[in-house]
């Protein structure tokens, strides 16, 4: 029986939580305590997260050394959200990138004063529009390596079956994270 993607992208985020949560208490696994569009939310903030590890980069020294990287970060995680969220039209859950571009940013740069997270949030959204609309083949093919590496990421965490883990996945973030940061320490 082929589960709905709703229910896979749910019960990933209730994984994820039990992951980082630091209390004994046992997750709740009740999927429809969950909100699909909340979950894309958190599951786009979790691989942002695991990416900027794995890709080994500082966002607090680069606060103060190259602010505008943090926005980067903030592009990133809303790419994520897309390529977690589009599947859901299917089921006629429609994604809302307004409210998910701030809920991203808040969770991301917790702490951050209002300016300065406003000018993150800002700036980030305008480069998701950028790698959005661009026409270049690097930008389509960064695109579709990011949306196969998030349906792989929810298939690895929800498929017993699925020919890879989600720690073989995780790793892949950190390496398309840094060709972005890359590409934006060019420019």
């Amino acid at each position: 029986m082929e589960i709905q993607y709703s229910k896979r992208i749910k019960l990933m985020r209730a994984l994820c939580l039990a992951e980082t949560s630091a209390d004994d208490e046992a997750p709740n696994t009740n999927l429809d305590d969950y909100d699909a569009l909340a979950a894309a939310d958190f599951l786009s903030c979790y691989v942002t997260f695991k990416a900027i590890q794995a890709a080994e980069r500082s966002p607090m020294a680069e606060r103060s050394d190259n602010f505008d990287m943090l926005s980067v970060y903030q592009a990133y995680a809303l790419l994520a959200f897309a390529f977690l969220s589009r599947p859901l039209a299917q089921e006629d859950i429609m994604p809302n990138l307004q409210a998910a571009q701030i809920t991203i940013g808040k969770t991301l740069f917790a702490g951050l004063p209002d300016a300065e997270l406003i000018e993150i949030i800002e700036a980030g959204f305008n480069k998701f529009k950028l790698i959005g609309d661009a026409e270049a083949e690097h930008w389509a093919e960064f695109r579709e390596n990011l949306d196969k590496l998030t349906i792989a990421f929810i298939i690895a965490g929800t498929d017993e079956d699925s020919p890879h883990s989600v720690e073989d996945v995780l790793p892949l973030f950190g390496q398309l994270l840094s060709q972005l940061c890359e590409a934006f320490e060019d420019i």
